[in-house]
Formats: C-alpha cells, sequence, structure tokens
C-alpha cells in the first residue's frame, strides 16, 4: 500500500514539474502543422521563406509574448486555423478513437497470435476425456496404415 501512494505522489510531483517548465518555442512549432502542403510540422518544414511556417513562427512569438500558457496557444491557433493545424488531434470526442484504436489492435492482434500458437502447439486437438478412462490397445491401431505401421517398427527393432 505505501509503495502505491509513493508512486502516486512521484507521479503527481513530476506532473506539477512539467507543468511549471519554461514554454518551448520549438515544442509549440512541433505542436502545429504547416499549411503549405508538405505535411510536415512548422518546425520541420524546410521550405525557404515558406509562406505558412514563417508567419506562424512569428505568430508563435506573438502569443508567447502575451503570456499564455502551452494550451492557450494551441487553442488560439485551433480555433484561428481549425483542428488541422494541430498536429495530434485532440483526445476527446471522435478523435479519442484515433488514440484508442492502434492500442486495441495491437492487443486483439496480440490475442489473436497467442490463441493460434496455442492451438498449433497441441495440434488443434482437445485432451481425452478423463470420464472415457484409457483406450484399449486394438483400439490405437485400428487402422490398417497404423498396423503396418506397427509391423514395420517390430520388424526394425528386431534387426
Amino acid at each position: 500500500m505505501r509503495v502505491l501512494l509513493a508512486g502516486a505522489l512521484v507521479l503527481a510531483l513530476a506532473s506539477a514539474s512539467l507543468a511549471a517548465e519554461d514554454l518551448s518555442f520549438q515544442d509549440l512549432e512541433e505542436s502545429l502543422t504547416c499549411q503549405c502542403g508538405c505535411g510536415l510540422t512548422v518546425h520541420a518544414c524546410n521550405h525557404l521563406q515558406c509562406p505558412s511556417a514563417v508567419p506562424l513562427r512569428d505568430e508563435i512569438r506573438e502569443q508567447m509574448a502575451t503570456g499564455k500558457s502551452r494550451e492557450g496557444i494551441l487553442q488560439y491557433f485551433a480555433a484561428k486555423y481549425g483542428e488541422k493545424i494541430l498536429s495530434a488531434p485532440t483526445a476527446s470526442g471522435f478523435n479519442l478513437t484515433a488514440w484508442i484504436t492502434p492500442f486495441a489492435v495491437v492487443l486483439l492482434g496480440g490475442a489473436f497470435v497467442i490463441v493460434t500458437l496455442r492451438r498449433w502447439v497441441r495440434g488443434g486437438r482437445r485432451p481425452p476425456d478423463p470420464r472415457l478412462g484409457p483406450r484399449p490397445a486394438s483400439a490405437v491401431a485400428s487402422s490398417a496404415h497404423e498396423q503396418i505401421f506397427e509391423r514395420e517398427l517390430k520388424g526394425f527393432d528386431e534387426s
């Protein structure tokens, strides 16, 4: 119980210290998608004098100068340009499926692999019903192929 409380305390302190960290210009650039069509973040856009990234960088600096928090700045950009400017979808509403679906698919795939491997290892056969008791030896070697196999094995053992 003490371990759980200590872990919760450490997590609370870590999240508080992360929230108290200074706002990073690069972090905000990485959080916004460049609108020039390159598909990169504002930070990663490699077009010289990009008609989208350069004004967005200036706008980020202006918003940082107002003293807004990271979330406040991102909300400003989402309100002005739409949610498409955010490099990661918000974790609410229908966008929540974008966060949950990949993990759910991996878990379901892992469960499928485990079940399939277990069936392969068992050979696809169910264990014998213990209520029926052991099978008599005559029932074990009942097919013609099994009888031939048994004769061949006996001949092999004798030589």
